[in-house]
C-alpha cells in the first residue's frame, strides 16, 4: 500500500465502487450514466492516478472507521443496484457501454480488489 493506511485503501476501494453503484443505479431508473464525483478537471477516464489523488484528498478528513465502513456498505448498496435493474439486463452484453462488451453477469465486480489490492490487504491483516 506504500504511503497508503488501510483507510486510504478502503476509501479507494469505497470511491471507484460507489462510482459504479451510481452508473447501475441510474441505469435501474432508466436514466443516463451520472457525472463523476470528481472534478470536472479529470476529463479523461483513464487518468486513473489523478482520480485516484482526488479520491484521497476527497476523503483525507475521514476517518479509518467511516471509510472501512462505507467500503462494507458498497457491497450492500452494489447488491440493491443489480436487483433493481430491469428484467434481462443483467444478461444483456450491449446493456453498459463500460462492460466491455460483456454482460453484468460475466463482469468481476471484485476485480480491481482481487487484482491490485488483495495482497497488499492479506500482508497489512499479517501484520
Amino acid at each position: 500500500m506504500g504511503e497508503w493506511t488501510f483507510g486510504d485503501l478502503a476509501g479507494h476501494l469505497a470511491g471507484w465502487r460507489n462510482r459504479r453503484c451510481a452508473m447501475l443505479e441510474a441505469a435501474g431508473r432508466g436514466e443516463p450514466v451520472p457525472p463523476d464525483p470528481w472534478s470536472a478537471e479529470i476529463s479523461d477516464d483513464e487518468d486513473i492516478e489523478a482520480i485516484n489523488v482526488w479520491i484521497r484528498e476527497h476523503d483525507r478528513d475521514r476517518s479509518a472507521a467511516e471509510l472501512i465502513a462505507d467500503f462494507d456498505a458498497s457491497y450492500e448498496r452494489l447488491a440493491a443496484a443489480i436487483e433493481a435493474l430491469p428484467e434481462g439486463m443483467v444478461e444483456d452484453p450491449a446493456a453498459f457501454a463500460w462492460s466491455d462488451g460483456m454482460a453484468l453477469k460475466d463482469v468481476d465486480l471484485n476485480g480491481h480488489l482481487n487484482d491490485e489490492h488483495l495482497d497488499e490487504v492479506r500482508a497489512w491483516l499479517a501484520r
